[in-house]
């Protein structure tokens, strides 16, 4: 079954799920969905600036995605995404490949920072609604 990608709907359902799981017996599924909120937020701002998303930014992931958009958005539209996408602290060690880590590491990471860009990300998003 083929799923037809809508990156707003994704990034608002899955920044939502997160904030209900930040407790802390979830949290390290919690860090999980604020980066794939993040992501897809960031991807929904790129598919409406000129020129669209390129094919390649659709699928890409944290820290690829980060380096794909600084490349791609330019331009007076692009300022907000070019803002976030453009510190290198932004959704800092997070990467697509937490959702094999275990509990523990994950633990160890910056995810209350994660929370906090993944929440910029969809304002950004919802910004240009």
């Amino acid at each position: 079954m083929a799923y037809t990608p809508d990156m707003t709907a994704a990034a608002r359902r899955l920044a939502k799920a997160a904030v209900k799981l930040a407790q802390p017996d979830n949290r390290a599924v919690a860090a999980y969905l604020f980066g794939l909120a993040a992501e897809c937020a960031l991807k929904a701002v790129a598919a409406r600036l000129p020129g669209g998303m390129a094919e390649a930014i659709q699928y890409a992931h944290f820290p690829p995605l980060r380096t794909a958009l600084r490349q791609m958005a330019t331009g007076r539209h692009a300022v907000g995404l070019r803002r976030l996408v453009e510190s290198d602290a932004f959704m800092n060690e997070w990467a697509i490949d937490i959702r094999y880590a275990r509990a523990t590491d994950i633990h160890a990471k910056p995810i209350d920072k994660w929370q906090e860009h993944a929440t910029a990300a969809v304002n950004l998003m919802e910004g240009w609604s």
